[in-house]
């Protein structure tokens, strides 16, 4: 262990040398150079004051006097621009105007306030109203006598989307001062002093005296309050958490992937188009170890990165833990790519659609965080509990990264597949080169009579195969959660059909595709016995490996309807009698086991005929899973 871990460090200093050879001096110096004005701006920008969060700064212009009431609200508030009320002129120089009309004594008798009959100047008439109540709530905020400017005591507690009411509690109870209301459809909505829950998603929090509200969302301070709800104050300003923090997390740490996996994945194919790694395979070192050592400096410079993004942000072990899967499996991707591709076009190609794919994995979920157990698929939602200081449990934390880290290693698992002369340095086209991978780890099976089914040789070609539709497990879950994710928020009526015939479609391909690379390279012989033999072996595989997948319902994801829909074989199963129960958990393998059949004999024949059989059996899945739908409602 101890020699391999030399043979890997080896390689990634030669990586690191070799990669850091290639950037010219002059322009490092610049980026740099770059990057120090930058901070330099910024970080001034932030201590004066002119840089901040608030990206509707400065929209409304407002002509007030100095000396009005209302000043500082005008002056407190980003999106109002105040402006002087001699010269202004309504719609064109300001979109209001505050007049103050004076007593004999000169103090302020009367206001009157006008907009311009514009949309804008009806906005904003909108944000110079909210700006005066937010002012006057800091004034009564800072008053000594706390429960005399908040008469009311609120107490403010988000649940999840799809909690329910505690048990005996009723809306209207005790009315005196109480903040009843529950919130829309995953939407908004407070919980009165009478223990009335809205739903909205998030932390608890109890009031203090004065009606301040606590557990809102919010984040260690990042420039101030930006990121938070509004939760202290009169129940008319408390306001429900929008989830603007894992808008701009997904982006904070994702946007270094996208620059390191272009530099991994230049030197991978850089390797492969100059022959430049035709020395490493002629070495002692296995294919393992060469592809951990180049592969472990972007890794530390990951972690690196998102060490530093967490600190900047207030974040934990947590939130680089969580980042880390992430990383791996974009490099990962990269390296399938860039071991696949045949030139720097194509791989443009490649990490651009990787980019993308594992950017909307990790960021349409994280969107939803606080609202619905579906943000737990993405491991960002992670690092905005480590933020907000909520617990996350073991296997929430589980959840959110195994699939992403299992489905790492089996990338880099394919990509070693290919990791050698035969198909490093030819030019082989993308499919090709994914079937060679796939085809690679297979072992042979020959056509046989009935009685040689058990033979030990044959036995073990076919649990390679039901293994290697394992391995597909998580690539399944993946695609599953993520579409899970992108359909809950449509209609049903939408978004069930949907589902339906696009997990179904997911798993027969996940199921058939290494049958067909086995019988394409001649693995496998070209008969209808094989063809049943592997088929029900990859069945078998792939239903045993499916099991996993009742861990969704530890998080609460088939409390969802489209989780119901897309993990239906594992939930709802409750009080249900053993017969009914036994008939359930194998009803899934007599599905498999026909539909993945139907897709080898296809397979075994041609491509035509595997597309062919490909969609009967996708339609025949599909409609066993309207079957699961139906039965669990």
């Amino acid at each position: 262990m101890i020699d391999r871990l030399r043979r890997v460090l080896r390689v990634a200093r030669w990586e690191v040398a070799r990669a850091g050879g290639g950037v010219d001096r002059r322009t490092l110096a610049a980026a740099l150079a770059l990057l120090l004005v930058a901070g330099a701006v910024l970080g001034g920008g932030l201590a004066v004051g002119a840089v901040g969060l608030d990206v509707d700064r400065d929209v409304y212009r407002v002509a007030v006097d100095g000396d009005s009431p209302y000043a500082d609200a005008v002056e407190e508030a980003p999106a109002l621009t105040p402006v002087p009320v001699e010269g202004a002129e309504l719609g064109d120089s300001a979109d209001l105007v505050v007049f103050d009309r004076r007593s004999e004594s000169g103090g302020v008798e009367t206001v009157a306030v006008r907009a311009s009959d514009t949309r804008k100047g009806e906005a904003a008439a909108a944000e110079f109203r909210e700006a005066v109540e937010a002012h006057n709530e800091r004034l009564m905020a800072a008053e000594e006598n706390a429960t005399a400017a908040f008469p009311v005591t609120v107490t403010l507690r988000y649940v999840g989307r799809t909690s329910a009411l505690d048990e005996g509690s009723t809306l209207g109870e005790d009315g005196g001062g109480s903040g009843d209301g529950i919130g829309g459809d995953g939407a908004g909505g407070g919980a009165g002093d009478d223990g009335s829950e809205g739903d909205a998603g998030g932390a608890d929090g109890d009031s203090t005296d004065g009606g301040s509200a606590g557990g809102g969302f919010a984040v260690p301070s990042v420039g101030g309050g930006a990121f938070g709800a509004d939760t202290v104050g009169s129940p008319g300003s408390i306001s429900p958490p929008f989830p603007f923090v894992s808008l701009l997390l997904a982006f904070v740490f994702l946007v270094p992937m996208n620059f390191l996996i272009q530099a991994y994945g230049s030197s991978v194919l850089d390797e492969r188009t100059n022959r430049r790694g035709e020395p490493l395979l002629v070495t002692p070192l296995s294919p393992v170890d060469i592809v951990a050592g180049k592969t472990l400096p972007y890794v530390a410079a990951a972690v690196l990165v998102t060490t530093l993004i967490a600190v900047a942000v207030g974040g934990g072990p947590l939130s680089v833990a969580a980042v880390l899967p992430v990383a791996l499996t974009f490099l990962a991707a990269t390296f399938v790519g860039a071991m696949f591709a045949r030139s720097f076009k194509e791989l443009t190609f490649v990490t651009v659609g990787v980019s993308v794919l594992l950017t909307t994995y990790a960021f349409v979920p994280a969107v939803f965080t606080n609202v619905t157990p579906v943000a737990l698929v993405s491991p960002l939602t992670l690092v905005v509990f480590d933020l907000q200081g909520e617990a996350v449990s073991a296997g929430e934390a589980l959840f959110s990264t195994a699939p992403m880290a299992l489905g790492a290693a089996l990338l880099f698992g394919l990509g070693l597949g290919v990791y050698r002369e035969e198909d490093m340095f030819t030019q082989k086209p993308v499919a090709r080169k994914l079937l060679d991978a796939l085809a690679v780890r297979l072992s042979a099976v020959e056509d046989a009579g009935l009685g040689d089914l058990v033979d030990r040789r044959r036995l073990r070609a076919l649990g390679s195969v039901a293994f290697l539709t394992a391995c597909a497990i998580p690539f399944v879950f993946v695609a599953e959660l993520l579409a899970v994710a992108t359909l809950f928020a449509l209609p049903v009526t939408v978004s069930i059909p949907v589902l339906l015939v696009t997990i179904a479609f997911v798993e027969e391909v996940a199921k058939s595709v290494h049958l067909y690379a086995g019988f394409e390279r001649g693995v496998f012989a070209r008969t209808d016995r094989v063809a049943v033999a592997v088929g029900l072996a990859s069945a078998v595989g792939f239903f045993l490996a499916e099991k996993a997948t009742a861990v969704v319902q530890a998080v609460g994801l088939t409390e969802l309807y489209v989780g119901r829909a897309a993990f239906g074989s594992v939930a709802g199963v409750e009080g249900l009698s053993p017969v009914v129960l036994a008939a359930l958990l194998f009803a899934p393998l007599v599905l498999h086991g026909f539909a993945t059949t139907v897709a080898a004999v296809g397979a075994s024949r041609d491509r035509t005929y595997y597309a062919l059989t490909l969609a009967l059996a996708t339609l025949v899945h599909a409609a066993y899973n309207f079957g699961v739908v139906s039965l669990h409602g």
